[in-house]
């Protein structure tokens, strides 16, 4: 099994459970929008931030400066991220960036329920053709063996629990 194969079925349940905590918002009403939002923005700044200047990854284009103009464009403020620590290696910067990189899939779902002219600057930001089978493969790539892959796997299930958490502190 891949590394790919192995994070995904690994953290299917913690995907599952992200999932679950911003299933209920309504894209179609103002402040539950709103709030879907102001979640993300405790969690992916503080994520993109840790990715910062890890240079075995890919590169990666931030989507926080997008939260924060569809925030602005409610009338919202930027709440202060989360605080996350990330241990400063490939295979957790792996782990991490697969989990926000992941989310631009479910954002561009999203952004297809979004009311029209509620700002989706954000849910919008899809990957570019190749882009994820790339980033994928960069990461089998950079798989050095099973403890690797576990450092991988932990970063990403704190990846998935910081949106847990902002989702329930927000939602």
């Amino acid at each position: 099994m891949s590394a790919v194969q192995q994070l995904r079925a690994t953290t299917a349940s913690d995907h599952d459970l992200v999932d679950a905590a911003f299933g209920v918002t309504d894209f179609a009403d103002r402040e539950a929008y709103g709030r879907f939002l102001a979640a993300h923005a405790l969690a992916l700044p503080a994520v993109e931030a840790a990715l910062e200047s890890l240079a075995i990854l890919p590169p990666l284009r931030p989507r926080a400066p997008l939260i924060e103009s569809d925030l602005r464009a409610l009338g919202l403020d930027l709440p202060a991220p989360l605080p996350f620590d990330l241990p400063r290696t490939g295979a957790s910067g792996f782990g991490a960036a697969y989990v926000i990189e992941g989310s631009r899939l479910g954002g561009g779902l999203l952004s297809r329920r979004v009311a029209p002219g509620l700002p989706a600057s954000y849910l919008s930001e899809t990957h570019l053709p190749g882009e994820w089978r790339g980033f994928l493969a960069a990461l089998d790539a950079a798989a050095a063996g099973d403890a690797w892959i576990a450092e991988a796997i932990t970063a990403a299930r704190a990846t998935f629990d910081l949106y847990r958490r902002a989702a329930v502190a927000t939602l």
